[in-house]
């Protein structure tokens, strides 16, 4: 039994501090299963059995982003459950959704994720933090002052968040640049990289492909302004305006620019996974079915975001088929630098044999069926809603091109990959 994939949608994905500065991730998941209910109006809300949703940057003040998400959403009843596994969360969620459905437990999950990185919390020192709680144990107004006597200014700045390994302290940013240097991945490489990702993705959202997949939102806080499309698209840019910008991680020696990464971003993703049991009762065409996916894991202080290099071929395996049979590819676009080194490590007899155990190189697909609207380089990237947008692009697009499989790949912070085989119904 293989799960279907019946619909899916997501907000626009606008940069951090633009359009959904306002809100929060709770409240763009719900605009995307809102909508995502919508669109299917012969699946009645209380046909769900559960809500899985993925995020990364958690809301202290209210942790189980899912069950937020449900109960505006779902019927009260129905479960919800938070998962984080890093820019691969709303993968996660989904697996996880086609894990209950072949496992006979539920016919019906609501997947995704969301993101809303204009409102990363903002954390207090340990110093204050303890006195803090020292403080509203005391019992007069004369301890708590004392509770605050023993702090300094410097105890008063707040600690900045950043998007570094815990383990080694490297920034996702440095290992790329990293990646880069041992890789050889050239600068001029990275920027082509880069403009494609923009052309592609202003391409699809021109002749309506991409918006297609949007469901409009209503910007607070006077909300007469509509947001219909990713904002950070530039079809204005190119390979001279590229080659100007100085590198960020390496200010000196380096090559990886902000326009060969992905800008931090805020969006939520939601998709719709059926039992093929449940959406022939329904009359459910499905957009395709999960045929096979894989996580994988490796050292964080080597090739941070080479994981998908090393999942795709497990994923493969398990569907049963090769490289050779993959006519779309959807692959995150953390950096373009990443992007390179995976299809490089794919491209290498020596990978295959000494990482891979093969016989040789896996291969990939031509680089024009790789991301053939765009990446996260153009599109964005709101850590936990990413994995639905890719799910459900390259879904679509295996039925506009009639092709067979498709497979999406995206590597995470900890040193993950992960991959999964599409075949379209």
């Amino acid at each position: 039994m293989k799960t279907a994939i019946v619909s899916g949608c997501r907000t626009p994905f606008a940069r951090a501090g633009t359009h959904f500065a306002r809100m929060t991730a709770i409240e763009l998941g719900r605009h995307a299963v809102t909508e995502l209910l919508a669109r299917t109006p012969a699946v009645s809300p209380d046909l769900v059995d559960q809500l899985i949703y993925g995020t990364v940057v958690h809301d202290a003040q209210a942790p189980n982003i899912a069950r937020e998400v449900g109960l505006a959403t779902l019927p009260k009843n129905v479960p919800a459950t938070t998962v984080s596994r890093a820019c691969a969360s709303a993968n996660q969620a989904i697996t996880d959704g086609v894990n209950l459905i072949e496992a006979g437990v539920a016919d019906v999950v609501v997947a995704g994720g969301a993101e809303c990185l204009s409102r990363i919390p903002i954390l207090a020192s340990d110093r204050l933090a303890r006195t803090l709680v020292s403080a509203s144990k005391a019992r007069s107004m004369g301890a708590r002052l004392r509770a605050f006597a023993a702090l300094r200014p410097r105890d008063l700045v707040p600690v900045a968040p950043a998007i570094a390994e815990y383990s080694t302290g490297e920034t996702m940013g440095a290992a790329a640049e990293r990646m880069a240097k041992e890789n050889g991945i050239a600068r001029e490489d990275q920027d082509r990289w880069a403009l494609g990702s923009h052309r592609k993705a202003h391409a699809g959202t021109e002749d309506r492909r991409l918006t297609a997949e949007i469901a409009p939102v209503y910007v607070p806080p006077r909300y007469d302004d509509i947001a219909r499309r990713d904002n950070g698209i530039r079809p204005d840019t190119s390979m001279e305006a590229l080659a100007g910008l100085r590198p960020v991680f390496d200010r000196r020696f380096g090559s990886v620019t902000a326009g060969s990464s992905s800008p931090l971003t805020d969006g939520a993703s939601a998709v719709l996974l059926m039992s093929p049991t449940r959406a022939r009762e329904l009359q459910m065409k499905p957009l395709g079915h999960v045929r096979s996916y894989a996580f994988t894991a490796l050292d964080p202080g080597a090739q941070l975001l080479q994981g998908p290099a090393y999942a795709a071929p497990i994923a493969l395996e398990r569907a049963g088929i090769t490289m050779d049979d993959i006519d779309l590819l959807e692959m995150h676009e953390a950096f373009a630098a990443q992007v390179l080194s995976n299809l490089q490590a794919w491209d290498s007899d020596a990978f295959g044999r000494d990482e891979l155990g093969r016989s040789g190189r896996l291969g990939h697909p031509d680089p024009e069926v790789i991301n053939v609207m765009g990446g996260s380089i153009a599109i964005g990237h709101p850590f936990g809603a990413t994995g639905g947008r890719l799910t459900v692009t390259l879904l679509n697009e295996l039925k506009r091109r009639d092709g067979q499989f498709g497979m999406v790949t995206v590597c995470a912070a900890g040193g993950m990959g992960f991959a999964m085989v599409l075949e379209r119904a």
